[in-house]
């Protein structure tokens, strides 16, 4: 038999395993809690950082659906679109994917250029 000590959620616990052979079959492991530990201060909680504030749009945001770069912009600043119109193309895993318009509205401003890398959620254009 070997005792172990173990710590699970700051409590420490005496755990004794019992070695067996080929073939047979162990009992349940004990496990017993220790004496008391006095728990560890918590950290120090840095202040709060009020957060930036996001620059102002009056329209409608249109975002990366997934991770890629920007091949190709069918639009520029203050075109008018449909929905369902083809804006940008987007390679992501090695595909060439169309981003589009998700209503009718004016192009207020275009954040991204060709070649440009985006993350998924990243800003491509506002829509007004």
């Amino acid at each position: 038999m070997k005792t172990y000590n173990v710590t699970v959620n700051g409590v420490t616990y005496s755990v004794v395993v019992e070695e067996v052979g080929a073939g047979a079959v162990a009992s349940a492991p004990v496990a017993a809690p220790t004496a008391p530990v006095a728990p560890k201060a918590a950290p120090a909680v840095p202040a709060a950082v009020p957060a930036a504030p996001a620059a102002p749009t009056a329209g409608c945001v249109l975002k990366s659906p997934l991770p890629g770069t920007i091949l190709d912009i069918f639009v520029n600043a203050g075109d008018t679109v449909k929905a369902g119109q083809h804006l940008i193309l987007l390679e992501a895993m090695k595909m060439e994917n169309n981003i589009d318009a998700d209503r009718d509205g004016v192009v207020k401003e275009i954040r991204v250029r060709r070649s440009d890398s985006v993350m998924e959620g990243d800003v491509l254009l506002v829509i007004e």
